[in-house]
């Protein structure tokens, strides 16, 4: 919180004190569930629940501050689909943001507090929209088709960023208000083949960040830019083992980057007798 001395989160301790149970699929397919016992607290460094902010029936959660302290975007089931909303600091003055049909969540500020970048399911079949509302009244969701959406605070000028396909979720303006990190398996023949990717707000200029591991998601800048928090795979010690990565984070030109030259000069390398060749030892 602006304060520095208390913490926004969702729980479902007030719905008991047991662990809900995960999701179940029928049919092989991932889910999430969307628990209704999920509210938005504040609490203090020590733990101790101070304030809380909704209380309606259905899944409250995915909160998260804007820069400036001043607002608090979530994403609610109260209007009956997942659907963003916007509201003061305090809890007041609460106001829906996204209408259609689809999951609307995991959305973060730009920096400059004016806009939100999230992650959107939008079924548009009639067999994709009954299993997205069949799925819903279970509490649960499929987040296998994804794709990453732009909005103004007041809920005007939704543009979709992304047409990639898939799964893209788990995004985060660039410090410069201008590109949007993410994660995305568009590119996998495997479906669990996460990476990260940077795209201009206007959708174009898509470039590939990490390349590593079966997963990377939950990007996230420092203020300054200079450096890139994120969870990945990378180095696990027992299978789907996620643990959380720091990097600097250094600005470049792709196109200085990726040349003839540079091209060249790593295939000479590679091919050279003194690699001897691509077998074993």
């Amino acid at each position: 919180m602006p304060d520095g001395k208390h913490i926004l989160y969702a729980s479902t301790h007030e719905g008991g004190h047991a662990c809900p149970a995960p999701p179940k699929s029928t049919d092989g397919k991932y889910l999430w569930a969307v628990y209704p016992e999920f509210d938005i607290y504040v609490a203090d460094l020590n733990g101790k629940v101070v304030k809380q902010l909704t209380n309606s029936p259905g899944y409250d959660a995915e909160a998260v501050v804007s820069p400036d302290g001043k607002k608090i975007v979530f994403t609610s089931t109260r209007s009956g689909d997942l659907e963003l909303w916007i509201m003061d600091i305090d809890g007041s003055n609460l106001k829906q943001l996204t209408d259609r049909l689809g999951y609307d969540g995991g959305a973060f500020f730009s920096h400059d507090s004016k806009k939100l970048v999230f992650r959107s399911s939008r079924p548009k079949t009639a067999e994709a929209i009954a299993e997205y509302k069949d799925l819903l009244s279970k509490n649960l969701v499929a987040p296998t088709e994804m794709e990453i959406y732009t909005i103004n605070i007041d809920g005007t000028n939704l543009k979709q960023v992304t047409h990639l396909g898939k799964a893209n979720w788990a995004p985060y303006f660039h410090p410069s208000d201008k590109k949007i990190i993410f994660s995305s398996n568009h590119h996998s023949t495997r479906g669990y083949d996460f990476q990260l990717f940077m795209i201009d707000e206007d959708g174009k200029n898509l470039r590939q960040i990490t390349w590593e591991s079966e997963f990377n998601a939950f990007p996230m800048f420092s203020p300054d830019g200079k450096k890139l928090v994120f969870s990945s795979n990378r180095q696990q010690s027992k299978p789907r083992e996620t643990n959380v990565f720091i990097a600097d984070w250094v600005e470049t030109d792709e196109k200085e980057v990726i040349n003839d030259a540079n091209l060249k000069g790593h295939i000479k390398y590679l091919a050279s007798d003194e690699l001897e060749g691509r077998l074993t030892g």
